[in-house]
């Protein structure tokens, strides 16, 4: 396939914001997500601590940035897929498309707010970086906290960490296979050299 657009010339691209939150959310994501993984079977220590109050503040962070990106994209719109990218695109994949967005920010949202209300249910106050306490917004309940909030939090984190992958596939297969640098939409251009 001929390249649908131009990377050079910015059609099509995304502004430097957009891309910069997308980076930092999904190296957050992927970090949080990795630190969750490896800290739960981790035996009871000062490490273990530390580990939770780490992806405990990622978590805040990412729920913050999460709003700062929801609102910049309603204030900013998105550039359209490029008509010969939209057009070459089978019916279901642009549904899938669709869909993986949009459940993206809901994920971006619900996994933190999930993972803090398990530690306010559990009666561990979260105090971002040390230093600002954080308000619980639900009640100290160890049962609600162990039955209903922390199979949320992890079922919501997975759910995530899948779509991340599908939509992390989805780039990649658009750049390698179909070469129609779909991908550099949302990655910083190089700079050229004025040789004049």
């Amino acid at each position: 396939m001929s390249k649908a657009f131009s990377a050079e010339s910015g059609a099509g691209r995304y502004g430097p914001v957009a891309m910069a939150l997308h980076w930092l959310l999904a190296l957050m994501i992927v970090g949080s997500f990795s630190v969750g993984l490896y800290m739960v079977d981790l035996p009871f220590s000062p490490q273990r601590i530390r580990l939770f109050n780490w992806h405990k503040w990622a978590g805040v962070t990412i729920l913050a940035l999460s709003a700062v990106r929801l609102l910049w994209r309603l204030t900013h719109r998105p550039p359209p897929l490029p008509d010969a990218i939209e057009c070459a695109m089978p019916r279901w994949q642009r549904f899938v498309h669709h869909r993986t967005l949009g459940l993206l920010y809901v994920l971006f949202f619900a996994v933190p707010l999930f993972g803090w209300a398990y530690s306010s249910a559990l009666g561990f106050p979260i105090v971002w970086f040390g230093v600002l306490p954080l308000p619980d917004f639900v009640p100290v309940d160890k049962a609600l906290a162990e039955a209903v909030l922390l199979p949320l939090h992890r079922g919501s984190a997975f759910l995530l960490a899948t779509l991340v992958i599908v939509h992390t596939a989805g780039a990649l297969k658009h750049h390698f296979v179909d070469r129609d640098d779909l991908l550099n939409r949302m990655w910083p251009a190089r700079r050229t050299r004025n040789t004049s």
